[in-house]
């Protein structure tokens, strides 16, 4: 059972969340948080596997929200934004958010992307990826395609496989399946391939490979 914590200031918008989650078997909503500076509390009381997060919410933001909860080894997060919110993703980001999908999107969107981060991997939506590779450029090294490039040169053939699954949303124990690879193999080329493309996670690791050109967005 995956158990859920939603976060959105807007108590319509956590009913219709709500709504689409609890229709299936394997989920459970475990809380519920009306802003941000309650998640930390509602992560301890209610132990969820994964937090479905507003990203903009007065008071103490999705973002600032995401880094708390992984800042004391909390669960992913799984941020939900509308088109036009650019320019807080990178943020979401950094903050260590390992999904990002569209309120707007489908519920079997919004299920897939709940049970892939629950799960341990991430997920982008194929229609935020164009504005965080922009802001990405913008925000951190503009022009940076071609180091990306370079930095994903350096990745051996194994460690590029587990990057292309990866963006592809699959956790380690499924990498390991899929490649038939101890677990422990998977977590080794994992970290290689962080240190080689000086990325702090796998949504950051992602992004840059997208960027490099190696994977394509999700359709």
């Amino acid at each position: 059972m995956i158990r859920v914590l939603l976060v959105d200031d807007q108590p319509m918008v956590r009913a219709g969340l709500g709504l689409i989650l609890r229709s299936q078997p394997d989920m459970q909503v475990v809380g519920e948080c009306g802003d941000g500076d309650e998640v930390v509390a509602a992560v301890a009381d209610h132990r969820p596997d994964v937090i479905c997060m507003d990203v903009q919410m007065p008071g103490v933001s999705g973002v600032e929200a995401t880094r708390r909860v992984r800042a004391a080894g909390g669960p992913p997060v799984c941020v939900l934004t509308t088109f036009g919110e650019e320019d807080v993703l990178w943020s979401a980001v950094d903050a260590g958010a390992a999904g990002f999908e569209l309120k707007s999107a489908t519920p079997e969107n919004l299920i897939e992307a709940v049970r892939t981060v629950a799960a341990g991997g991430t997920w982008i939506d194929g229609t935020l990826l164009g504005p965080m590779l922009a802001t990405f450029r913008k925000l951190t090294r503009p022009g940076s395609g071609g180091e990306d490039g370079r930095r994903v040169a350096t990745l051996t053939e194994r460690e590029l496989e587990v990057l292309r699954l990866m963006a592809r949303g699959s956790s380690n124990r499924e990498i390991a399946e899929e490649l038939f690879l101890a677990e422990t193999t998977v977590k080794t080329h994992v970290s290689a391939v962080f240190s080689k493309l000086g990325a702090r996670d796998r949504a950051a690791a992602i992004v840059m490979a997208y960027d490099a050109g190696i994977v394509q967005p999700r359709r």
